[in-house]
């Protein structure tokens, strides 16, 4: 009886472990979809010009760690892809809470969305969720940007910006 229940293990352990290297989202996918349309309550810092742009957006929230976490990598994409790349993040928390938030510093488009318009068309269930939206409209990533296996690395937004 021992070795039937090992063996039942060993397979649960298999599958498990094949079905994490699938990439999980925490919001509905719209990969190679037309992106829904982008809305926000108030720009926090000026609008950018997206026309012609790749544009990610990253819903985030300041009282959570990873999205803190992002920040930084966030704001090196937009210095090092400005000009092909526009970096938003939208916040459904308030303009206080979210001007509050200084450490680390924003350097990227920033606005509030205290309805998360966007975010609840994407089924958005965990943050931080970034989408990356190329110049016709088609989202061409998704996800949580530190998912082992899937990260949003510069080389990822590199070879989405060369396609």
């Amino acid at each position: 009886m021992k070795i039937p229940l090992l063996a039942f293990v060993l397979c649960l352990g298999l599958v498990n472990s094949a079905v994490s290297e699938e990439k999980k989202l925490w919001a509905k996918s719209v990969l190679g979809q037309k992106a829904p349309e982008f809305v926000v309550e108030k720009w926090l810092t000026a609008e950018p010009s997206t026309k012609g742009k790749f544009v990610l957006i990253d819903f985030w929230a300041t009282w959570c760690p990873p999205c803190r976490k992002a920040i930084p990598e966030l704001n090196a994409f937009q210095k090092k892809f400005a000009g092909k790349l526009v970096v938003i993040g939208v916040s459904d928390e308030s303009e206080d809470a979210v001007k509050k938030l200084t450490n680390p510093t924003i350097e990227y488009a920033s606005a509030i969305d205290p309805k998360a318009r966007m975010k609840k068309v994407l089924e958005v269930t965990g943050i931080p969720h970034c989408i990356i939206i190329d110049p016709q409209g088609i989202v061409r990533w998704e996800g949580f940007p530190f998912l082992a296996g899937h990260e949003l690395t510069e080389k990822v937004v590199e070879d989405i910006l060369a396609k």
